[in-house]
């Protein structure tokens, strides 16, 4: 009776397919950034990278999957989890916002590139759509987490719900609201910083219903 077959794993070989993974995102990223996604094709990824196109197929999928996967790795660097770790431990309004405001803009700014990325992206790809609809609703939900803290403690206006809360927060430190000051505007992000902040603490305090 013959000994049963053990499959074999080598460490080098997956360390170098893991570092060739992380070589084709980083010439993706520099390629769509600088040319826009639309214009940048699997084999302009595959000489920027220094990989055959089948070994970039093989390793990241599909174009938009890159794409998937390149935001995907900003979501997990994004620090969402210890964000509202320090949200909660906040017991007053004003600590709350400022905490969640500084995060936030931390995160818009390290991520400025792949959320240009993003807007030039989704009009010429639907998927790519996609790929933002999921950054938003991961941004949302981070958002509504920290208005139930704020709800439950009493911080916010009694007339204001967990519902109302979280839109307010949206709107004062959305992503559109970082963009247009800082993009549109040409605002610094400590300037947009300050005033984003303190425009949310005023709308979730407002003791007056909308």
């Amino acid at each position: 009776m013959s000994a049963p077959t053990r499959s074999y794993r080598s460490p080098r070989r997956e360390r170098g397919a893991a570092q060739t993974r992380q070589d084709i995102l980083a010439a993706a990223r520099e390629l769509f950034i600088a040319q826009g996604y639309a214009q940048v094709t699997m084999g302009h990824i595959a000489r920027a990278a220094g990989v055959a196109t089948k070994t970039l197929y093989a390793s990241v999928g599909t174009k938009t999957e890159l794409l998937h996967a390149l935001l995907a790795t900003d979501v997990a660097d994004s620090r969402t989890t210890g964000l509202l770790d320090e949200v909660f431990r906040s017991e007053d309004l004003a600590s709350a916002v400022a905490c969640l405001a500084h995060g936030i803009r931390d995160n818009t700014e390290r991520f400025a590139p792949s959320i240009d990325l993003l807007y030039s992206s989704m009009a010429s790809d639907a998927k790519a759509r996609e790929v933002w609809d999921y950054v938003v609703t991961q941004y949302r939900q981070a958002l509504r987490e920290a208005a139930e803290h704020l709800v439950s403690i009493g911080a916010v206006a009694p007339h204001l719900d967990v519902n109302g809360a979280a839109d307010r927060l949206w709107l004062c430190l959305g992503l559109s609201a970082w963009r247009s000051l800082v993009v549109d505007c040409g605002w610094s992000y400590d300037a947009a910083e300050r005033l984003l902040s303190r425009q949310a603490l005023n709308m979730l305090a407002d003791p007056v219903p909308a």
